[in-house]
């Protein structure tokens, strides 16, 4: 089946109801487990499900039928063997970096990454006796010149938040696969499965904030992994067993309904951001835009190249630095002054005071992260009014 069939049908669960005059009766929506516990058959059935987690439902923390439902969808949206399903983006991302990295080990990333996640490798994993080197990687032998003998993990972003690089995929994890015992984590966040499946292109696990694009209206806070069954076990036990970053039943049942839409939420996230990125590169008022849809983005071909459409997410340099940005984010009407992402309304945000305040102005500087830099989550309005509110706006500087 194709994607936009698979995310309505694929690992729907039909719930037989029991107990009425309707033998056969099967629930069309998922029910919603909310429950903490199960009551368990037996003494060794009870010992099988402590030992394996995969095996049935004991206790929420190790699963739920609601989560397992949206994993086995993942996993098939990714072409992945497994899935898991956790409470967060950075609660994916954490647990899918420490299932892989230990003291002592060295870890390569982009030196264009979310905030948080650089903090957790600037800020935590460095107190636990991990080091890192920040690479640009659009650059393949940057990459390669910074491996060392202890690296155990490259961490790749792509698109990366906030200047939507493109990193290619499949020519970094070829490069990798020289080396034994590294692997490479991608945050596919900003593509979704609908536009790119990093596992396709080489990569050992791909990671999404499925608040964003997977769930789309804002309402869930979640993450999930996906990969070989191996690394997923793994990064269900010990690691979800132990940090205990769980989605509950009902926030995986919402992410399951989100879904369903990605398709053509994504189709028309694409469709306005092209038409928003082109209006805003002529714009006097405007330095740069930064949107691999346009070929003036020093990344395009690799985005031609690795992913099925742009997306909806678009930086853009404001001429006349933080006043003008301050002005423009203070009078959008349309646009939501907000710092996530994905949602089928747009959002602005300033990205150095809001999603990179953990890396310091310089860093910030040397990454392509301006002052005067606002960073645009493109909605499914109608792009008229997207327009028009932005052309306002700008006009007040």
């Amino acid at each position: 089946m194709k994607i936009n069939t698979d995310l309505l049908h694929a690992h729907q669960l039909h719930a037989r109801l029991t107990g009425t005059y309707q033998p056969a009766a099967k629930a069309h929506i998922s029910p919603i487990y909310q429950t903490t516990t199960y009551v368990l058959e037996d003494f060794d059935s009870a010992v099988y499900l402590n030992q394996h987690a995969d095996a049935g439902f004991s206790y929420t923390r190790f699963g739920s039928p609601n989560c397992d439902e949206l994993e086995k969808k993942i996993a098939h949206l990714e072409h992945a063997e497994a899935a898991l399903a956790v409470a967060s983006g950075l609660g994916a991302i954490s647990t899918a970096v420490m299932s892989i990295v230990k003291a002592g080990d060295h870890v390569v990333f982009g030196d264009v990454i979310y905030g948080c996640s650089y903090a957790l490798f600037a800020k935590v994993l460095t107190n636990l006796g991990v080091t890192y080197t920040r690479v640009d990687t659009t650059n393949v032998a940057a990459i390669e010149a910074a491996i060392q003998p202890n690296t155990t993990l490259v961490y790749v972003e792509t698109p990366a938040n906030p200047t939507l690089k493109i990193s290619d995929i499949e020519a970094i994890a070829e490069a990798v696969r020289k080396h034994e015992g590294i692997k490479m984590i991608v945050d596919s966040t900003f593509a979704s499965p609908y536009l790119q499946n990093p596992l396709d292109l080489g990569a050992d696990l791909v990671v999404h904030s499925a608040t964003k694009y997977l769930c789309g209206h804002g309402t869930v806070t979640a993450g999930v992994i996906a990969g070989p069954k191996a690394m997923i076990d793994r990064c269900r036990m010990p690691y979800l067993q132990c940090f205990g970053a769980v989605l509950d039943p009902f926030a995986a049942w919402q992410l399951m309904q989100g879904m369903k839409t990605l398709g053509v939420r994504m189709e028309r996230h694409c469709e306005n951001a092209m038409k928003i990125a082109k209006w805003l590169e002529k714009h006097p008022k405007v330095d740069r835009v930064y949107y691999p849809g346009l070929e003036s983005h020093p990344t395009h071909e690799i985005a031609k190249k690795q992913m099925r459409g742009f997306g909806g997410m678009m930086s853009v340099d404001i001429k006349g630095g933080m006043d003008a940005v301050r002005i423009v984010m203070n009078n959008v009407k349309v646009f939501s002054l907000a710092t996530s992402l994905g949602n089928v309304d747009s959002l602005i945000q300033h990205s150095p005071s809001m999603s990179h305040f953990d890396m310091t102005p310089e860093e910030r500087y040397a990454s392509e992260i301006f002052d005067g830099q606002v960073r645009l989550s493109i909605g499914i309005e109608d792009v008229d009014d997207l327009i028009a509110d932005l052309e306002q706006a700008l006009a007040l500087i």
